[in-house]
């Protein structure tokens, strides 16, 4: 029995050092865990930050481009003179061409004043419309069609053809006698500038 006692005597210390060093390595797996647990909500953290900051970057990439393309398109209205004030000089030189270029015959025309178009103007820019009569005689259909393709490719401004009334001339006019016209065409297009309204 007194052996028994020394025994645990010498074991008791052992007993203790084993038992501080399994709460010592518990405490330690819960503090690595715990740490282990923060690392990982510290990743998601960052994570998600990366993913925000990136979705902000591509979003920021995109509107830059979508300006870029925009500002290219206003560009190049600007040059074809639909954005900006009306150009009326031009639009008559460009009708004189037309009429010298497939010798059409009679070309007259009438300019109304400018007009707001469709009711009260925007923020920033609006769409401003000239009316313009357009007479002329013609040999045959080609001529009008080439007139309008012309005009709505050279014109410094959005051109809509409202109405044309093509009408043969009588066989005994003096312009369907003497073989130089056919028909005779009145239309009515509308000049489109768009204008940036908030110049005075």
């Amino acid at each position: 029995m007194k052996f028994i006692r020394a025994d645990l005597r010498k074991l008791q210390s052992s007993i203790l050092a084993a038992a501080l060093m399994t709460a010592a390595g518990g405490t330690a797996l819960y503090v690595s865990y715990d740490a282990r647990e923060a690392a990982e909500r510290a990743r998601l953290v960052v994570t998600a930050q990366l993913e925000e900051a990136d979705g902000k970057l591509r979003r920021v990439r995109q509107e830059e481009s979508e300006v870029k393309e925009k500002s290219i398109v206003f560009t190049r209205l600007q040059e074809r003179g639909i954005i900006g004030d009306e150009q009326r000089l031009d639009w008559v030189e460009l009708l004189k061409e037309i009429r010298d270029k497939h010798r059409l015959i009679d070309l007259q025309y009438e300019i109304s004043p400018q007009r707001l178009l469709d009711g009260n103007p925007g923020d920033d820019f609006a769409f401003f419309a000239s009316a313009m009569k357009v007479q002329l005689k013609l040999l045959h259909e080609e001529d009008l069609t080439r007139l309008l393709d012309d005009l709505r490719r050279q014109g410094k401004a959005l051109i809509r053809v409202k109405g044309c009334r093509v009408e043969r001339l009588p066989a005994n006019g003096d312009d369907r006698a003497s073989g130089r016209a056919q028909l005779s065409a009145e239309c009515e297009i509308d000049w489109l500038t768009l204008r940036d309204v908030r110049r005075k």
